[in-house]
């Protein structure tokens, strides 16, 4: 497998080496359940990590499936989802082989896409639209870090790795997914690095 392995993210958990980790929900999740734009239903959240936006998800009623492919994250979801009171299903599995047992309403995506090396990402996002009903959203950060030899001698270099916006397209075309107009929102990552929010929609 190109890129990094369940190892991989097990040995910084294990040594609390996560620094994508708030401690919280997102900023730009409470704002777009503050909004009233993501509304109740049955949302996936892939690459689930710490479980916190699962937490305030279920918290707002909305029926939850978490899912991780890394031991320590699934039992530290599992962990926050019981000592705060929420049900959520927390799955171990690979996103990029795991399905629903029926299609979601929307999917969150923040850490999953940017932590899978590029030579999967085609895959996960055809994933991605195999598990939303027609018609259903999603909610998507994706991580802006460019790095000098990334640009200068095309080199591959994450995670995280660098979710460019023309290649967000060539991933999610608009024959499968209405994009809404830019520009998009930018928000501040705790790895130096920002977001683009951008909510898109399955055909």
């Amino acid at each position: 497998m190109a890129g990094p392995t369940p190892d991989f993210w097990q040995q910084r958990f294990d040594a609390g080496q996560t620094p994508w980790d708030r401690g919280a929900p997102g900023p730009q999740l409470r704002a777009w359940l503050a909004s009233g734009a993501l509304a109740s239903g049955r949302i996936v959240v892939p690459g689930c990590g710490s479980g916190w936006e699962v937490v305030e998800l279920a918290r707002r009623g909305f029926e939850v499936v978490g899912v991780d492919y890394t031991a320590a994250a699934v039992a530290l979801a599992r962990s926050n989802c019981a000592a705060l009171g929420v049900r959520a299903q927390i799955v171990q599995a690979d996103v990029l082989q795991w399905q629903p047992s029926h299609p979601a309403d929307a999917v969150y995506e923040q850490t999953c896409l940017c932590a899978l090396h590029p030579d999967h990402w085609v895959a996960y996002a055809a994933q991605l639209h195999s598990w939303l009903r027609p018609g259903g959203k999603l909610w998507a950060l994706w991580m802006q870090r460019p790095r000098p030899l990334a640009v200068e001698e095309g080199r591959v270099e994450g995670p995280p790795y660098h979710c460019d916006i023309n290649a967000m397209r060539a991933l999610f075309p608009a024959a499968r997914w209405h994009w809404p107009a830019p520009p998009y929102a930018r928000l501040a990552h705790p790895s130096l690095a920002h977001e683009l929010a951008v909510t898109l929609q399955r055909i």
